[in-house]
């Protein structure tokens, strides 16, 4: 298998496993490994006492796309940190897509970047994760 293949299958496997993200309601695409594009559209449970999208929500998203993009080189790979910085608000009907990009990567540990935007290519928030790999396979050895 290819390493694009290989970055496909393991974003397939999470997302099976992935419960969170799916209550969320957030759609993933790993297109090359180091990257990739989480959305969601901000439905009336995830808005705050202000009627605006609570920021829980948009870090999760953030973080999802985070997760999928360092998990993309078939090792379980964990967040060891994380900050996000929030722009502008985003409202009820938004569609936001989380996009994920890989700046380093070394030994065991990544940084990646994600940009938060809503269906106007609008910034509402700038995320950094900082990633620690492990030795354990996402994928069986044996079907890679």
């Amino acid at each position: 298998m290819d390493e694009i293949a290989i970055a496909q299958q393991c974003a397939a496997k999470m997302y099976a496993d992935d419960q969170a993200s799916r209550d969320l309601g957030i759609r993933i695409e790993v297109r090359v490994p180091g990257s990739a594009e989480a959305r969601f559209e901000v439905r009336a449970d995830m808005l705050n006492g202000h009627a605006v999208c609570h920021g829980g929500f948009i870090f999760s998203l953030a973080d999802t796309a985070f997760a999928f993009a360092c998990n993309t080189y078939n090792k379980v790979t964990l967040a060891a940190g994380a900050s996000i910085e929030f722009l502008r608000p985003a409202k009820l009907g938004d569609q936001l897509m989380a996009t994920a990009t890989e700046r380093h990567r070394g030994g065991r540990s990544g940084i990646y970047d994600v940009v938060v935007t809503n269906q106007d290519a609008v910034d509402v928030a700038i995320f950094r994760g900082r990633s620690h790999m492990t030795s354990q396979p996402i994928l069986p050895v044996n079907d890679t």
